[in-house]
């Protein structure tokens, strides 16, 4: 008996259509004549999936018995019993109640699967255990009922069950999801915009993986070695030259071509000296690769073509795009270009274009990575050459024309010689100088064959082929030298004026001013160490790279920066001549960081100006503020205390209330100016203790009618860490705010629920709302939305409770009521080790 067949339908939310596209799966197999059951479906009430059970077998659930309740299962037994072709198990990742056959429900499926029977079941994306921790960070959720990854991995079939989340917002609120009641809340909470978006791409992205991993399990099966262009990645090879921004934006327009299309552009650095590129193009390019939605790679070679086909093939691309050679058409005689080789070698997976550019065939005119050391292969060619050359030369001239004579021979001698010079240097040159001499003798001076001269103008003919082999090999690698010694000072210069002009912009981004050395010098980590004096630990001011260490000593090269900081690589060991443009890079990255802190300190002296700006604003605000209730009380005083009138008690009694009132007005608005001084000069010190919302939040509406609120704050909540008088000053002036601007009809709804790690207390209006653009300016000080009569405060509420909030550790935003109104959310921290408890979320959100 073999083992049955798992088709998992995965979704990104509750209510996308998995269990309904599960039904409609078992409806297509019994039309076919395969046998189906109905293991366990749970439809939620929602109308059309329950439709979708007519006609289905359903085997019924086992009634368990627990803690007084009874609930109902899938019955294994019963299933293994009934021994259908297909069960369809809804909810794959939920717990089963105590008491069941099996912990989870995944459990069960397993054991069906054993039993040779098929199974159709359905998961959400958030329901997986690798992503658990991403999911609460998105929702601030933190899922109970998980499904390990492998379970699902396994499945034979995965199919998404994907729609987007305006079609999803829109289907809850026709009411196909949710009861009506719990749509408000389940739009303001779980399903809002940002998380259901979240949530579908890792849907979507997970499912890829996937797919990646059955293409790879069958060409692993088949024996498949070469590249199936399922997807297009395309590798953009750069030299950091002007054609870099040309080759990148060909490779977006072909990637734009295929759906998925990803760039991926890499610039091949030799593994030692300085970069061949120039910094300034490369980061330049780097940034353009990625506004266009690709990757930038940054790879070691020697050999530039192998280095390339060899990251080509890695990360299983299926093109790679490349410019026409910079170089001149002479000089592909000797070496065929990067270009040429890349397209020899590259085979039938990878497909090369080769694209024009402004640049083609002038030259390279780049900076030239080392001083006067030439590439390894220039080196043995100039040794074949300066050897074997006139050993060949030698066996064609005494066979075939023995009669040229000793002045014809030494020039075709000495053409090999410079040959030598140009190609393998010095060395090679001064060996076929010397050997060259030997065969001559050998060959061609009488007596032959014998290394002696027996006529003295033949020893004068050598002697002079020998001078002048030397003098112009001398001349010919002084050459190169001086040339590869200018193209070493030009990468220098450019690299110096970079720097400089860095500092003339004003650019103080540390780590990218260390990865570009990094990059320049081809080094494994770069690492800016700086202590307070000689006698303190090292600390690490910046870092980029792996490996970094946490003294100079330990580094490969190390630069000491002053008396207390110093710049500490590891890699390789640098040659001296690197020192100097090493020792600007560290000069930079001390100027950057003393930039930074200079920016920090500035910071500080804006916030006190922004400070001293708000106490001269404080005071002209006020002027008219807090002269009305003082207006009102005096009028009130001034009529009681007349002898000219004769109040009635009735009169009296309002006179009074009316005092009372603006005394009220008064102390409230005096309040919220000391509480703003406060959060200004930064005087607020929260007494930090574990505390009850439902203990603070009550406290906190005494300032509103009693019918203007809607409490509903669960005693289940954990407990938060907060100062009882901060979070109640904060509650109250976010809730007569509220109140302020709520229709009378419709009281303020103030309800709290667990989201993780943190409690969120939601303040919920029914107002004519804030738009988009004003929900940040309602938070500063002295800012009244729209047409706020004056007398009505002088707008420091709502930023007195930011201020407070904040102090608290938590954060207070605003939000659109879903049917119109605002939405003012205050979240708090969980005290200590409380264990976040679950919000009241739909039964399908959370199993």
């Amino acid at each position: 008996m073999g083992r049955g067949k798992l088709r998992i339908y995965l979704g990104a939310a509750p209510g996308v259509g998995k269990t309904y596209a599960m039904l409609s799966e078992a409806h297509r197999r019994v039309e076919r004549g395969t046998d189906c059951v109905v293991g366990f479906v749970e439809h939620h009430s929602r109308p059309r999936t329950e439709v979708m059970l007519h006609g289905l077998e359903i085997i019924e659930r086992r009634e368990i018995e627990y803690r007084g309740s009874t609930f109902t299962e899938m019955d294994v037994d019963a299933v293994l019993a009934r021994r259908p072709a297909v069960a369809l198990v809804d909810e794959l990742a939920h717990t089963n109640v105590p008491g069941s056959r099996n912990a989870k429900r995944w459990q069960d499926v397993e054991e069906l699967l054993q039993a040779g029977i098929d199974v159709v079941s359905t998961v959400n994306i958030q329901h997986l255990e690798s992503l658990g921790d991403v999911v609460e960070t998105i929702t601030g959720v933190r899922q109970r009922e998980t499904v390990p990854d492998e379970v699902a991995r396994r499945a034979d079939q995965i199919e998404l069950v994907d729609m987007s989340p305006q079609a999803l917002r829109r289907r809850m609120a026709h009411g196909n999801v949710y009861k009506p009641d719990k749509v408000d809340a389940a739009l303001s909470n779980y399903f809002r915009p940002g998380n259901l978006t979240a949530l579908r791409e890792l849907a979507l992205l997970w499912v890829a993986d996937r797919v990646d991993e059955y293409l790879q399990e069958y060409r692993g099966e088949h024996d498949i070695r070469s590249t199936w262009q399922a997807r297009e990645r395309i590798v953009v090879g750069i030299t950091g030259g002007p054609e870099g921004h040309t080759l990148i934006r060909r490779a977006a327009r072909l990637a734009e071509k295929g759906a998925g299309g990803e760039v991926l552009a890499v610039y091949i650095a030799a593994s030692d000296g300085l970069t061949s590129a120039s910094p300034k193009e490369l980061a330049l390019q780097r940034t353009l690769v990625e506004d266009l939605g690709g990757s930038f790679h940054h790879v070691i070679g020697d050999d530039i073509s192998d280095s390339l086909l060899e990251f080509a093939r890695g990360c299983n691309a299926t093109q790679i795009v490349l410019g026409v050679s910079r170089r001149r058409s002479w000089q592909s005689v000797f070496r065929p270009g990067v270009s040429a080789t890349v397209a020899r070698e590259s085979g039938p997976d990878l497909d090369i274009h080769i694209v024009t550019h402004d640049e083609a065939a002038k030259g390279r005119g780049l900076p030239v990575a080392r001083g006067a050391r030439l590439g390894r292969a220039r080196i043995i060619w100039g040794w074949l050459t300066g050897i074997a050359g006139p050993a060949l030369l030698s066996v064609l001239l005494s066979q075939f024309v023995p009669e040229l004579g000793l002045a014809n021979d030494m020039l075709l001698f000495l053409t090999f010689t410079v040959a030598a010079a140009l190609l393998g240097g010095l060395l090679p040159a001064l060996a076929s100088a010397a050997f060259g001499s030997l065969l001559l003798n050998y060959y061609f001076t009488p007596p032959l064959h014998q290394f002696t001269i027996s006529d003295p103008k033949n020893i004068v003919a050598i002697a002079i082929f020998v001078g002048v082999a030397v003098s112009v090999a001398s001349v010919v690698d002084l050459a190169a030298r001086r040339t590869h010694q200018a193209a070493r000072l030009r990468a220098e210069s450019e690299i110096l004026s970079f720097l400089a002009g860095s500092v003339l912009r004003g650019e103080d981004s540390l780590d990218a001013l260390l990865e570009r050395l990094r990059e320049t010098f081809a080094m494994q980590s770069v690492v800016l160490l700086e202590r307070a004096s000689e006698v303190d630990p090292w600390s690490t001011a910046a870092s980029v790279g792996t490996g970094t260490v946490l003294r100079p000593e330990d580094a490969d090269v190390d630069l000491p920066i002053g008396d207390n900081m110093a710049l500490a690589l590891t890699g390789r060991v640098l040659p001296a001549e690197d020192r100097r443009v090493l020792g600007a890079f560290a000069a930079q990255a001390a100027v950057v960081l003393d930039r930074q802190r200079l920016v920090g300190e500035a910071r500080k002296s804006r916030e006190l100006a922004e400070a001293n700006r708000i106490r001269t604003a404080l005071l002209a605000a006020v002027s008219h503020d807090l002269r009305t209730p003082l207006a009102g009380i005096k009028a009130s005083v001034t009529s009681l205390r007349s002898d000219d009138v004769e109040w009635s008690e009735a009169d009296k009694a309002e006179l009074l209330e009316g005092i009372e009132d603006g005394a009220d007005r008064l102390a409230a608005l005096i309040g919220n100016l000391l509480d703003m001084s406060r959060l200004n000069t930064g005087t607020v010190v929260p007494l930090i203790r574990e505390t009850d919302l439902d203990e603070v939040v009550p406290m906190a509406l005494g300032g509103v009618p009693e019918d203007s609120v809607d409490l509903d704050i669960p005693e289940t909540l954990p407990m938060v860490a907060v100062d009882r008088g901060l979070l109640e000053r904060a509650v109250a002036n976010i809730v007569e705010n509220a109140v302020k601007y709520s229709p009378h009809s419709q009281p303020v709804n103030v309800s709290a629920s667990a989201l993780g790690s943190r409690v969120e207390l939601r303040v919920v209006d029914r107002g004519p709302g804030v738009p988009d653009e004003a929900k940040d300016r309602i938070f500063e000080p002295f800012q009244r939305h729209g047409d706020a009569p004056r007398g009505a405060g002088v707008g420091l509420g709502l930023a007195v409770a930011r201020g407070f909030t904040e102090a608290l550790g938590g954060t207070l935003t605003a939000e659109d009521t879903p049917g119109g109104g605002l939405t003012m959310v205050l979240t708090l921290p969980i005290a200590g080790d409380g264990a976040p408890v679950s919000p009241e979320l739909p039964t399908s959100a959370v199993t």
